[in-house]
């Protein structure tokens, strides 16, 4: 402060104030069934690398000082370029490319107040923070990049509104994924953007499963209330003739409902419409039964073991990056059923719901993460608080998704003492949020030892490996070694394998980089992983081609070609169609 002087030039800790409101998993609404006003479309937006927005408020719109005379400012909402929502800004504009910063995006929006009831802003994903204004308040923040957050805007929302989302897509060492990745950091609002209606006291979580207990005979219905109050509830399967009532106790209800319902799987995705009224809301849901367990070595689908046969895949195109279309989602789905997957491991984040969704219908297990990824800051209380926070969220919107099997609590961290006891309250938060899935995490071989011995396995229900043997481990022979070596008493999924090949890169199949020494690399460790009893499951690294600011080499150029496709998804490289030859040997599921 200096005096009169003090001014938004000088503040040092100008975004100080604006970390307080955060957007936590306890404000997630159910929206299933409910009608939404759509804020998808134009905004107008400005790039903001100094975070002016912030120092100046702009959220405020003042344009005159207290003596009424006219203030210079610096932006003009409604005379800024536009851009549709969702969008990520790197693939909008070729000099946006390589921008990581803040972006400041604003729209004005018509409101009918007179209608009653509580209004709630949900955002579904934005890079990496997300603050927002409504209206000249400030009304939070939200921290990750893909999992959806929720406002309570009842008593700031008017007839015509101005709405200001200040998004920074900026890498920070002390966020959840941290600064060093290896794939493209996108910046940008790149889910859906909507207003919901619902009643004063309404349902905000809404679980439907089948009671995991081996008898596929009994439905678990759960609901909690946005108010702790009593009452009754309805649940509704018609198909199935269902209709109880569930006691409501202080905003929270449940019941075990005996049944017998078509079970989910890969070969058949049969799915029920359900449905949930309290008082005057009511939402519903498309969900499918099924159980998943692990025994001894074993996973089970409704009590029958399984061989998940699976790929990775990121949820990114050469187009949209991540905000990619339902036709590209349902692309990806069809080139894994193609291969032969009946499983998918969508990593190294939480993809859009709509992936889950379109998996319940055509029928793919999926392994769902979080991006606790390589070096997290594993001793600071605040990422802990992230991570576990945005492990919530994924859980509370795909809790109702029978293609969801394994929740995923992180990917390649090295075996510390710290990272020891992050990841292990991550997997216990896991196992007392959601008693119906296993949980997993995609582990590090023990290179000294040459073995699987990750401390983490404890935790765990399934355990992930990623081995690269053949291309970062060029011995091969280690790969024998190890599985030799190891003697766990969990299943194992290969979570990783693979190698480099860019599309038209032919020749010597002893050359590294080659598409020959591609399908080599796959031919020798499906020959391998396939002998060994204790892995029950495989997802090889990756599907496509994917972007990433890392790998500078002539046959890379900025992107991890280890994909079984080029970036564009139009040319299958030859191992594409030796994993297919391998998958179509195995008949389980």
């Amino acid at each position: 402060m200096a005096k009169k002087y003090m001014s938004d030039i000088h503040l040092e800790e100008y975004a100080a104030e604006y970390e307080e409101k955060k957007a936590l998993y306890k404000d997630m609404v159910f929206t299933g069934g409910r009608d939404a006003l759509s804020l998808n479309g134009a905004w107008n937006y400005a790039v903001d690398q100094y975070d002016t927005c912030l120092r100046q408020k702009w959220f405020k719109e003042r344009y005159q000082d207290e003596r009424g005379f006219t203030l210079p400012v610096d932006y003009s909402f409604d005379e800024w370029p536009v851009m549709e929502l969702p969008r990520c800004w790197n693939v909008f504009a070729a000099e946006y490319l390589l921008y990581e910063g803040a972006m400041v995006f604003t729209r004005r929006f018509a409101y009918d107040t007179t209608q009653g009831g509580r209004c709630i802003l949900r955002i579904g994903a934005a890079s990496m923070l997300c603050r927002v204004f409504l209206n000249g308040t400030y009304i939070g923040m939200h921290r990750g990049a893909s999992t959806p957050f929720f406002f309570d805007v009842t008593d700031l929302v008017e007839e015509d509104n101005r709405i200001l989302l200040c998004v920074d897509s900026t890498r920070r060492p002390e966020q959840v994924p941290t600064e060093n990745t290896d794939w493209f950091n996108y910046g940008g609002v790149f889910r859906d953007i909507e207003l919901l209606r619902v009643p004063a006291v309404y349902i905000k979580s809404f679980h439907v499963s089948l009671v995991p207990d081996g008898k596929f005979d009994k439905l678990s219905v759960k609901i909690c209330l946005s108010e702790q109050e009593d009452g009754n509830a309805k649940f509704q399967l018609r198909e199935l003739g269902i209709a109880e009532e569930i006691p409501v106790k202080n905003g929270t209800g449940e019941i075990a409902i005996d049944a017998k319902p078509r079970l989910w799987s890969p070969e058949d995705p049969y799915l029920y419409d359900v449905s949930a009224e309290y008082s005057d809301d009511r939402v519903s849901d498309r969900v499918g039964f099924r159980e998943i367990r692990v025994c001894g070595r074993d996973i089970l689908l409704n009590g029958k073991s399984i061989f998940l046969k699976g790929i990775s895949a990121h949820e990114e195109s050469v187009a949209n990056g991540r905000a990619l279309t339902d036709e590209e989602r349902m692309e990806n789905i069809r080139l894994a059923k193609e291969l032969g997957c009946n499983f998918m491991r969508i990593a190294h984040y939480p993809h859009h719901e709509r992936m889950a969704k379109m998996a319940d219908e055509l029928g793919i297990m999926l392994w769902e993460e979080i991006p606790v990824y390589w070096a997290i800051r594993f001793d600071r209380k605040e990422t802990y608080e992230d991570a576990q926070n945005q492990l919530a969220e994924l859980i509370e919107r795909d809790y109702n998704r029978a293609s969801v099997i394994i929740w995923s609590v992180g990917n390649e961290n090295a075996d510390t003492d710290s990272r020891l006891s992050f990841m292990k309250r991550l997997a216990d938060h896991a196992h007392h949020t959601d008693i119906t899935r296993p949980v997993s995490a995609a582990c590090l071989v023990d290179e000294a030892e040459n073995k699987i011995a990750d401390r983490l396995a404890d935790s765990l229900d399934i355990i992930g490996i990623n081995e690269y043997c053949g291309w970062y481990s060029p011995d091969f022979e280690r790969l024998p070694a190890l599985l030799q070596n190891s003697d766990p008493e969990k299943p194992v999924i290969i979570t990783e394998f693979g190698a480099d090949a860019m599309r038209g890169n032919q020749g010597d199949p002893e050359k590294k980089g080659t598409e020959e020494y591609q399908a080599a690399v796959y031919e020798r460790q499906m020959d391998t992983l396939l002998k060994i009893g204790y892995i029950k499951g495989i997802s090889p690294w990756i599907l496509y081609d994917f972007r990433c600011p890392r790998r500078t080499s002539s046959i890379q150029k900025y992107y991890n070609r280890k994909g079984l496709l080029d970036e564009t998804k139009t040319y299958r490289k030859p191992a594409f169609y030796v994993l297919q030859k391998y998958y179509r040997r195995i008949s389980s599921c």
